[in-house]
């Protein structure tokens, strides 16, 4: 996909894992990233990152945005949305500040809506 910025072409990267690639190990991206293998290890991407259906991540996920279709094990932050699709499954925490829950989908886990951060302990109801 192209797109012009001010006179400027730039290109939109989109690393795509296909569902007969495992990568065991951390995956790096300056661009966006979609997944539909098996990752063993943490993903962090400069853009956004999608689990499809078929995707399954046993790791932590860091991107701008991050859409899951399919399993995710491991904590998933995202700067700006969290979208967890109708066959999705997430069990870990996850922190954005936009978070989109579609009917079927399973979360287990908490949530952390705000700056996209990883939350040191859960907070007292109790104040001292």
């Amino acid at each position: 996909m192209k797109s012009k910025t001010n006179g400027n072409t730039n290109m939109e990267e989109v690393t795509i894992i296909s569902s007969s690639v495992i990568i065991e190990g951390k995956l790096t991206s300056n661009g966006n990233v979609r997944i539909d293998g098996i990752v063993k290890g943490n993903v962090e991407a400069k853009g956004n990152l999608n689990v499809g259906e078929s995707g399954n991540i046993q790791g932590d996920l860091h991107a701008d945005s991050v859409t899951i279709g399919g399993k995710v094990e491991g904590v998933v932050n995202a700067k700006d949305k969290v979208t967890l699709e109708n066959k999705s499954f997430l069990k870990g925490d996850l922190i954005t500040k936009i978070l989109v829950v579609e009917a079927g989908a399973i979360f287990e886990g908490r949530s952390s809506m705000g700056e996209s951060k990883r939350p040191d302990k859960p907070a007292s109801l109790n104040p001292s």
